[in-house]
């Protein structure tokens, strides 16, 4: 007993680790104690000065009874740990304060929309399982699923769920990052030239939860997607949660690196689908309400049948219903609504319309085929071949869903659709031949980015 007395904290916590380390896996080690030291030893309590408050909270939660009991044995008496975080004692309670008065954890996010929470989002068919996943992963981070992805076409409420989970975390105190994939891009070039990549590591992998919007841009780029494999696998080995968001599936990701891809897949992968009439009612009456706007039903359902597919295009019509009839400095009603949406249509459409049968039309054009050829029973290689292909860009071009795209290419069926995405996804990793006929294809579908790009 005196000869422990006589070594420092510092000493014993050192024997300890290395007992510690035969008990806990490798990824654990090296992320929860490899920075942790031992500052003080006095009257039974033994303090531990970890890097971070996540730190500070795991080990609190997770290991403590491991850490005592090696202790214990070190110095033949009781012991209580303490974890102190930059000078300042810890102790992890959930919510609120400790019972020693000392502060829970505050947790840290970024970019997190607070007008985007569970209560504001409107459920439907097209959105159901997306939503519940996401709920049980707010509420059971790191263990329901994980990683979630969550993917559909653009303005479908992916970003939406994405932040409403960060909001549930952080009102948990759990340390949430919400960005996107070109901010986490953009930092990892900025860490590169800056010579900081040890302050970016530590970063991403010292929080709760990461949430990352529009996963499909970091497909292509090696050394970002790199380092985003070896942050997921350090997450992920120790229960964070992980939330990625994209406008296509894993396995219609052509650039996308296989070992990520198959990451992707692990935990589990839910749609959003255009919402239904009756959906989109629901969303008018919910953003009528927020902005405190009396507007009968038959008004709203005008506008509903209007705009279709997607929810900001629909904000946008009733806007611009609201707009229009406060000009005239009238109510709305549908026939100043009807005038509103056709004013605005009659301007034109704001961006280009990419329509499956345009898309049909693109294809059979690249192969020389007729467009009755492609949707109907030929099945000679050219054709199968383009006819998967046109298959695959209704999907990234489009908000249709795997049945509606079957209807388009002569009645197939979903699981014919799905196949065929699948192989097309991964033969244009490998066939230059594939993406030349898809950087054709998309130059005239694009005409105006396609000229931007050729320069």
């Amino acid at each position: 007993m005196e000869a422990t007395r006589t070594r420092t904290p510092q000493e014993i916590w050192e024997t300890a680790l290395g007992e510690l380390q035969v008990q806990v896996s490798k990824p654990n080690y090296r992320t929860w104690f490899k920075k942790t030291v031992g500052l003080s030893y006095r009257d039974n309590q033994f303090i531990i000065g970890v890097p971070n408050t996540f730190a500070a909270e795991y080990l609190e939660k997770n290991q403590r009874s491991l850490i005592e009991k090696a202790l214990i044995g070190l110095t033949s008496s009781g012991v209580q740990v303490v974890f102190q975080v930059n000078g300042k004692p810890h102790r992890y309670q959930g919510t609120g304060a400790s019972e020693t008065g000392f502060p829970a954890p505050s947790p840290t996010y970024t970019r997190l929309n607070p007008k985007y929470v569970f209560d504001s989002f409107v459920e439907g068919n097209s959105n159901r399982l997306a939503r519940g996943a996401s709920m049980a992963v707010a509420q059971n981070p790191g263990h329901s699923y994980n990683p979630l992805f969550i993917y559909g076409g653009a303005g479908l409420g992916k970003t939406h769920l994405l932040h409403a989970i960060g909001q549930a975390a952080a009102a948990n105190h759990i340390n949430v990052i919400c960005t996107s994939a070109e901010q986490f891009t953009n930092e990892f070039v900025s860490a590169l030239r800056e010579k900081s990549t040890e302050e970016f590591r530590n970063k991403y992998r010292s929080i709760g939860m990461l949430l990352v919007d529009d996963i499909h841009f970091i497909g292509g780029k090696e050394q970002t997607s790199e380092s985003f494999f070896h942050t997921f696998n350090e997450l992920h080995n120790t229960n964070r949660q992980i939330v990625i968001t994209s406008d296509c599936p894993p396995k219609s990701m052509p650039l996308l690196e296989e070992r990520l891809r198959s990451r992707f897949e692990w935990g589990l992968i839910v749609d959003i689908q255009p919402p239904a009439f009756e959906t989109r009612l629901a969303i008018l009456h919910a953003k009528a309400r927020q902005r405190g706007v009396n507007i009968d039903s038959d008004v709203l359902e005008l506008i509903a049948r209007e705009a279709s597919g997607n929810i900001r295009v629909l904000e946008g019509s009733l806007n611009r219903v609201i707009a229009y009839a406060g000009l005239l400095g009238e109510a709305p009603t549908v026939d100043i609504a009807a005038r509103a949406l056709e004013d605005i249509a009659n301007k034109g459409p704001i961006e280009d319309t990419i329509t499956p049968d345009l898309i049909v039309e693109a294809v059979a054009k690249s192969f020389q085929l007729d467009k009755e050829e492609l949707v109907g029973r030929k099945r000679d290689k050219n054709t199968a071949l383009a006819r998967r292909l046109a298959m695959f860009l209704i999907r990234q071009e489009t908000n249709y869903s795997l049945s509606q795209i079957g209807q388009e290419l002569g009645n197939r069926d979903a699981a014919s659709v799905t196949t065929a995405c699948k192989k097309i996804s991964v033969d244009i990793t490998a066939s230059p031949y594939l993406k030349r006929k898809i950087r054709v294809i998309q130059r005239y579908l694009h005409p105006e980015s396609g000229s931007k790009a050729s320069r």
